[in-house]
């Protein structure tokens, strides 16, 4: 009998987050206040450095965007926008609907992981060709920016890694354990927000130095979700410490491979230059 009180002591709570329409009101909306956090980084990175981009696209002081650019930015649109109506869903009641169409999800993080790898030796090879055979001026010019995307190209793979590992693993939980499908659906896309905090030049940065800006801001990202569930819950979820045990290898290889002789020469390789 005392076995049997002290596991039910020790024994977690109920999870608050579960987000269902017995849970209080404010813990039913934060995974879509979450997914809104999400689309207000994206839109306030990208937005304006887009349009300046543009610009100059206009003026001739830079190339076209490739066709690969315009899809990867109309999926991860998607891609937000459907997380959305997702927690929307839920938050709501309508957990069936969520269940019905959520397979949509997977295809759309399939189809971004995929633009995503093709995207990169798409604006890596724009530039390391104008690197190797512009004119002398564009050359000149071009030189640094290819050392400077062989950084840059450590952390879209690593974002790639790490969107796809902590996507899989939250689908793969969708039956099993809905508060841990949850919360690993919500992680994934903070690891392709750096970009968007990366084009924020009113925010402290470490950029090009090292990754280290990039890394903390995925964390970031996440924190207000990670900051509710403790005040609720009382306790940390396991959902986060997987999270980080898939970030952390990531995070060591960035920071040792960064602005490397061996990575610079290694890179153009993998892009197939």
């Amino acid at each position: 009998m005392a076995t049997t009180v002290a596991e039910v002591h020790r024994a977690p709570g109920p999870d608050r987050l579960l987000g269902t329409p017995r849970a209080h009101a404010l813990d039913r909306w934060i995974f879509v206040a979450m997914a809104v956090w999400y689309i207000a980084i994206a839109l306030a990175g990208f937005i304006p450095d887009s349009l300046m981009k543009l610009e100059m696209v206009r003026a001739g002081a830079r190339p076209a965007f490739p066709l690969i650019l315009h899809i990867h930015a109309v999926l991860m649109g998607s891609f937000l926008l459907f997380l959305l109506s997702q927690t929307v869903l839920v938050a709501t009641g309508h957990c069936i609907v969520h269940r019905r169409i959520g397979p949509l999800g997977g295809v759309l993080a399939a189809a971004l992981v995929v633009v995503g790898f093709i995207l990169a030796p798409t604006m890596y090879g724009q530039v390391w060709g104008a690197a190797h055979f512009g004119p002398p001026e564009v050359a000149q010019a071009m030189t640094p920016v290819v050392q400077l995307l062989d950084n840059i190209l450590l952390l879209q793979i690593g974002a790639g890694l790490l969107f796809a590992a902590v996507l899989a693993i939250g689908i793969k939980q969708r039956d099993r354990n809905a508060g841990f499908h949850k919360r690993m659906m919500m992680m994934a896309p903070a690891a392709a927000l750096p970009a968007a905090f990366d084009r924020m030049t009113w925010i402290p940065t470490t950029f090009p130095a090292s990754p280290t800006s990039a890394e903390f801001y995925v964390l970031l990202a996440i924190a207000p979700l990670f900051v509710w569930d403790v005040i609720r819950n009382g306790r940390v979820h396991r959902a986060y410490g997987v999270f980080l045990l898939i970030f952390a290898p990531i995070i060591i290889a960035q920071q040792m491979l960064w602005d490397t002789p061996w990575w610079h020469a290694m890179a153009p390789r993998i892009m197939g230059v």
